[in-house]
């Protein structure tokens, strides 16, 4: 897909995802969920459109989703995985899982693997402090994360 063709199929569909939900309440942040959804990101290309429907500046935009952790400014990988790096999970090993997972994936946080395998990024609170250290795969929350199911999370992603 050319250059072009991508651009004006971002503009198309984002417009409809405006066109749909432009009528809420405070919309930009359904709108720039709804993108993310459609793409796996927020395309560059996509902010222009948004701040025009919306008449806020694409400073505005690029502000919001900079400032929002959970919007991505590039494709994840095929799994996403979360790791809680709060106090409780931090207290409870979650510094030693968090460093042997990066080691096992071959990547840091907010970095995707090499082949797209997975996308591994911080947050600050899954609610399971009773079962800390905790993570989120997939939308899938896993407590008491050790370095055995770690190693397995691994293998997971990766197969």
């Amino acid at each position: 897909m050319t250059m072009q063709a991508h651009s004006t199929e971002v503009t198309a569909k984002t417009s409809a995802i405006i066109d749909e939900l432009k009528g809420l309440e405070g919309p930009l942040l359904p709108i720039l969920h709804g993108v993310q959804e459609e793409f796996g990101h927020v395309p560059t290309e996509a902010l222009p459109v948004i701040a025009n429907a919306l008449n806020i500046s694409r400073a505005e935009v690029h502000g919001v989703v900079s400032f929002y952790h959970d919007y991505r400014k590039e494709p994840a990988g095929r799994h996403v995985l979360k790791l809680c790096r709060a106090e409780a999970c931090q207290s409870m090993g979650g510094d030693a899982v968090a460093e042997r997972l990066q080691e096992l994936l071959g990547i840091k946080f907010h970095e995707t693997a090499a082949d797209g395998s997975v996308t591994l990024e911080p947050v600050y609170c899954l609610g399971l402090c009773a079962c800390a250290p905790s993570a989120m795969l997939d939308g899938e929350v896993i407590g008491r994360l050790d370095n055995a199911r770690a190693e397995e999370i691994a293998v997971e992603v990766r197969a």
